[in-house]
């Protein structure tokens, strides 16, 4: 599969460069226009050139198809995590993990708003959390503790070995008004309990 993807890709390439250098040298005025017109008559007069062309547009046609669903898979594979149990295969929206990890990281007070994104692969579970946080908020103690935080629950929730990377992106510091002042320091004075993830009922 590795093999057929490789080719794929390197033959698309090479396509679209010789597409995008002859609309270069069209749009240049590089090449004669009788050049062009004899071209494009041999291809027309002549039987076994025009098989030859059909065959490469519907070789490029192909591939381009080839490339999509490659990209498709992947796309889909990066979203989902998949397992197997006695009774059969289990898969996990990467989407749940994400609502999973917004409700942990809300306990800290110190965090205005958290957009995680995750993403599975070879190598483990990724995690990019973009971040606003509280003016005042001491920016080293807090995202240690947010990745300590996300990285053990979604260890444990997943059960999984490979390693969770967890990585964060402050894109802004918030001031805070007073109301949500008081909202912190409720939520520094309450006990911090997970209650795990809730699920609609039809």
């Amino acid at each position: 599969m590795k093999i057929l993807e490789g080719f794929a890709i390197i033959f698309y390439t090479i396509v679209c460069l010789a597409l995008g250098f002859a609309l270069v040298v069209l749009a240049f005025n590089t090449l004669p226009i009788e050049s062009v017109e004899n071209m494009l008559g041999t291809i027309y007069t002549n039987p076994n050139t025009r098989f030859m062309m059909g065959g490469i547009g519907i070789g490029v046609i192909l591939i381009g198809l080839v490339i999509a669903q490659i990209t498709s898979g992947k796309i889909q594979r990066e979203r989902t995590i998949a397992f197997e149990n006695p009774d059969g295969p289990v898969v996990i929206s990467l989407s749940a993990v994400e609502d999973l990890i917004k409700r942990i990281v809300h306990q800290i007070p110190e965090i205005k708003d958290l957009k995680p994104s995750v993403a599975a692969t070879k190598k483990g579970v990724n995690v990019v959390n973009r971040v606003i946080l509280f003016s005042g908020a001491n920016i080293p103690e807090v995202t240690e503790k947010m990745q300590s935080m996300i990285k053990l629950k979604v260890q444990e929730m997943l059960g999984i070995e490979e390693p969770v990377i967890v990585k964060v992106h402050v894109t802004k510091i918030s001031a805070q008004t007073k109301q949500q002042e008081k909202r912190r320091d409720d939520k520094e004075n309450m006990p911090q309990v997970f209650k795990g993830i809730e699920y609609g009922t039809d």
